[in-house]
């Protein structure tokens, strides 16, 4: 029996796989850029011309380097017969939606998706462990 859990935001992936005789912890940086977008400059009249900022595109950006990142996840977790997504942003959502819509066969084996803080990777083990456990 191989279970996986992994704690995910933005920035990286903490993998815990867990088998009856092993265990392997892994990490997956995402590579993800955080976008500053300034606003245009405007003018001091009301309603004077005003330069736009392109939000799509940076967004767009964003879209195709979050489905790398599921992408390479997707690679790690794609033998397990169990799996524990839990992290604190809205990435461990993002990731689900994304094995939802892409990944059905890895979806089907996922347990749950939990909220949960930053964490150590000791942290991470133990929360895994005991997710096992009791489910």
């Amino acid at each position: 029996m191989k279970n996986i859990g992994i704690w995910l935001d933005k920035d990286k992936a903490l993998i815990f796989k867990l088998t009856d005789d092993m265990e392997v912890f892994e990490t997956i940086i995402s590579n993800i850029e955080n976008f500053h977008i300034h606003g245009g400059s405007g003018t001091r009249f009301k309603g004077g011309p005003q330069d736009v900022i392109q939000d799509s595109k940076y967004l767009e950006r964003e879209k195709h380097q979050f489905k790398a990142y599921f992408k390479e996840i997707a690679l790690e977790i794609e033998n397990a017969d169990g799996i524990l997504i839990f992290g604190p942003a809205e990435a461990k959502d993002k990731l689900k939606k994304e094995l939802e819509d892409s990944y059905k066969d890895i979806n089907a084996k996922v347990k749950a998706v939990q909220i949960a803080d930053s964490m150590t990777d000791n942290q991470v083990k133990a929360w895994v462990r005991d997710f096992f456990k009791s489910n």
